[in-house]
Formats: structure tokens, C-alpha cells, sequence
């Protein structure tokens, strides 16, 4: 063989084992053939092989900074091009550790239009507790698994986990509500203080010496000693009427409207109101604590969305991954902006890398450079090291797609003599194979 007549080529390195001992595979990128093979990738073994060809123009190779300085030494007039292949796998890699490091392993979103059936509104409504524990406990007797269960829920695999270890003894019939348990607190409370009162006076203690050792007034006392003595507020749930009452729905609907506490007040003196205007602010600061009271209640609904199914949008569209819909897609990115700006990205660097727009590199990495994302800017630092070669790749055509495709016919003829070759062997039966196709 000439090897002067070589003029274009891509390298790519192989393993004989690996992790141990690697080798260099060469390629004609006109006539797609296998050019040669070398033993070793180090800097000065693949110096020495490649000043035998020496006329190499154009070279297609990966972000290996051994190949580029053994070629820009060897060949300095020659174009070195990086593969997009492998630009695409480390740019993607890194984004998917980045993925990994930051993002919990489920991603909570507001439940979805689909998750919103009436049997998931009262199983995703936490407050339906025991329905919840009886429902999964259901389902892991039919045999789902923990994660299944804990899918289907839109809940966490520890509280999956707890439900099923509860004892069907143990489930709560109901959960009152904040304001419900604050009663029977102050109940209960009430009680033991009335409890503590009567016990003194059967002791034969006066009512000043239980004045003296509770700190309560005469009055409270006696309260507490009669027969007649109730430990339920009276005014629990219970609301005096008053001079707003008549006008409360008026004020609340002109109140939506943006309307002044005392225009509202001019409007409803006109229907007969007799109150002032601290009436109403006071009825608004109480209907907006009710309100908030009722929203913290009422928690919203949420579902949970595997992280491993986002990484896979890394590599696939969102047709591709069909436990992903378009709805659960943008609550995703809605909740979670960063990550429709890192696909945006993803997308923006494949568009570039095929569009013969070069000129577009340097504003690309600007851009990418602001999302401050540690794994990207480690592809961005390479990048810069590599920029001439990246540029090539944007310009040219060539690729190392045939190095690629040669190293598997390698690795196919190796496993063929079970691994009991020399290399010199392997280089033989390998270069001997394609001169024989080249004949045909």
C-alpha cells in the first residue's frame, strides 16, 4: 500500500481489554477501508505511526487531546475535524449527570387533567387517608409492587412504604381538621382545670384558697362547681348575628371588585347598614383568615413524575417516551424552568452542529455559559481547548462514523479467534480481509 497516496482519514482508539491495554484503528475516508491498525494510543507510539503517511490533509477523530497534539506535531497543515457523535454523547452525559446530581429521583407537579378522575381526586387528597392506606394495600395484594403502587398514588416509595406496614387496626377512620383538633384540645384542657377545682373543694379548700392555687376568680369557680357547668364552648361554630350580617355577600362581591371599604359603606348606608367602616375591615381580616385556613385544609393535588423518565428526554423526543404526555410535560417544565432551558439547549447544539452556521458556536456557548451548570461548563472548557476542530466539524461533513463501524468488525474478528491472537496476527487477518473485499 501507498501511504503517501492517504490523504483523508479518521482515527479512533479500541480496546484489546478493556481498561488496560487500548490500541489505534485508521480509516480512508474515501474509500471507507481500513487503513491500518496500532497497538497502543499514547502520544509518542502514535507520533511515530503517523509520520508514515505524510500527506494527510484532513483528520476525523474524537476530543482525544493525545490524537490532537500527535497530529497537529506530526501533520500541522492538516484540518482536524471533531466527530459530532461524540460532541452529542459528551454534552448529552453531562447534562444527564447534572440531572442526577441536582433532581430528586420523582419530580412533584400539580396534578395533571388525566390524574384528575374522581377516584384520584379522593385518593391523591391526602386528607382521605385510610382510603389512601386501604387502596395501596389493595394493590399489593394483587400483586404491584411498591414503586407501582407508589406511581399509580402520585406518592413517595417511604410513604407507600408506611401504609402497607400500617396494621388495618391502626388506620384512622378520619383526619379532623386543624380547627376541630384546637377544640377538643381546649376541651379536654377544661376538664382537668374543672376536675382539679371540684377535687380541691372536696378537700374542704375555701373558695379563696382555690383562687390562691389556681389563680382563677370567684366567679370561674362557682361556674366550674355547679351542676350546670358545661366544658363546650357555647360559641364553638357559632357566629352572632350583627349589623353587617344582612350585607355580608354585597360586601364581599363589591370588595372583588376593587372597591374602597368606604364607598362600600356609602352604598350599603343607602340599604339600610348602621355600622362603620371598621365593621367591614374587620369582617374582611376574618374572611380571608377563613379563606386561608380553608386553602392550608385543602391541600392542591400533586403526582409524582419519575426522574429517570426525564432523562430520557435527553436522548428522545417526547413522542419517544410515551409515559410522558405533553400536559405533564410543561407542569414539568413550568415547575421546574431550568430544565426546558437545558433541552432547549440540547436542541439549539444539535441544530448548530449540522447547519454549516459556524459562526454561531461562540453566542451558543455565551448563552449556555449563563445557566451555571457545573457538568456543562466542564463540555464548555473542552470545547474551548478543541474550538478549531469543533468549527471543522460545523463546516465539514466528515465524520469518525467509519471508524466506529470498522472498530466492530475488529472486535468481531477478535471474539471469531477467542482472544488467542497476536496482534501482529490481528493486524494481519484484519488487513488481509479487507484487501480481500477490496478484490471483489
Amino acid at each position: 500500500m501507498d501511504k503517501s497516496s492517504i490523504r483523508k482519514i479518521c482515527i479512533d482508539d479500541f480496546a484489546f481489554k478493556k481498561r488496560y491495554s487500548y490500541g489505534t484503528i485508521m480509516v480512508d475516508l474515501d474509500s471507507h477501508k481500513i487503513i491500518d491498525i496500532l497497538d497502543s494510543r499514547e502520544k509518542e507510539p502514535v507520533i511515530e505511526w503517523l509520520r508514515d503517511y505524510s500527506n494527510l490533509e484532513i483528520v476525523s477523530r474524537d476530543g482525544s487531546q493525545i490524537y490532537a497534539s500527535a497530529i497537529a506535531e506530526t501533520h500541522p497543515g492538516a484540518i482536524q475535524i471533531s466527530d459530532r457523535f461524540h460532541l452529542l454523547k459528551n454534552l448529552s452525559e453531562a447534562v444527564e449527570k447534572y440531572m442526577l446530581r441536582l433532581f430528586p429521583a420523582r419530580l412533584e407537579i400539580p396534578a395533571t387533567a388525566e390524574s384528575r378522575t374522581p377516584q384520584m381526586q379522593t385518593l391523591l387528597d391526602t386528607r382521605n387517608r385510610a382510603q389512601r392506606i386501604r387502596f395501596a394495600k389493595a394493590k399489593y395484594e394483587e400483586g404491584l409492587t411498591v414503586n407501582e403502587i407508589a406511581l399509580l398514588m402520585h406518592s413517595s416509595l417511604s410513604t407507600i412504604s408506611k401504609y402497607l406496614a400500617m396494621k388495618d387496626e391502626d388506620i384512622p377512620e378520619d383526619i379532623s381538621s386543624a380547627r376541630e383538633r384546637q377544640h377538643k384540645e381546649a376541651i379536654f384542657t377544661k376538664e382537668q382545670k374543672v376536675a382539679y377545682v371540684r377535687k380541691l373543694f372536696e378537700q374542704g379548700c375555701s373558695f379563696e384558697e382555690i383562687s390562691r392555687i389556681t389563680g382563677h376568680v370567684y366567679n370561674t369557680i362557682k361556674r366550674y362547681l355547679s351542676e350546670d357547668n358545661s366544658n363546650i364552648n357555647g360559641h364553638y361554630d357559632y357566629r352572632r348575628s350583627g349589623k353587617l350580617q344582612p350585607y355580608e355577600s354585597e360586601v364581599l362581591e363589591l370588595r372583588s371588585r376593587g372597591m374602597t371599604y368606604t364607598s362600600i359603606v356609602e352604598i350599603i348606608k343607602e340599604k339600610g347598614y348602621t355600622g362603620t367602616v371598621a365593621a367591614l375591615r374587620v369582617f374582611m381580616q376574618k374572611e380571608r383568615e377563613h379563606q386561608k385556613r380553608c386553602e392550608t385544609e385543602t391541600p392542591e393535588l400533586k403526582e409524582y413524575i419519575p426522574r429517570k423518565w426525564m432523562v430520557q428526554l435527553i436522548y428522545k423526543t417526547i413522542d419517544d417516551v410515551k409515559e410522558i404526555t405533553q400536559e405533564k410535560y410543561e407542569a414539568i417544565i413550568e415547575k421546574y424552568p431550568i430544565l426546558g432551558k437545558t433541552y432547549q439547549m440540547l436542541r439549539s447544539f444539535h441544530e448548530l452542529i449540522f447547519s454549516k452556521k459556524v459562526d454561531k458556536l461562540e453566542s451558543w456557548m455565551e448563552e449556555t455559559q449563563k445557566l451555571q451548570i457545573t457538568e456543562i461548563n466542564s463540555f464548555l472548557a473542552g470545547l474551548r481547548k478543541d474550538l478549531t476542530a469543533v468549527k471543522n466539524c460545523i463546516t465539514y461533513s466528515y465524520s469518525n462514523g467509519l471508524a466506529e463501524g470498522s472498530v466492530n468488525k475488529l472486535k468481531v474478528i477478535k471474539r471469531i479467534m477467542y482472544g488467542r491472537s497476536s496482534f501482529e496476527l490481528l493486524k494481519s487477518k484484519l488487513l488481509l480481509l479487507e484487501l480481500f473485499h477490496q478484490i471483489n
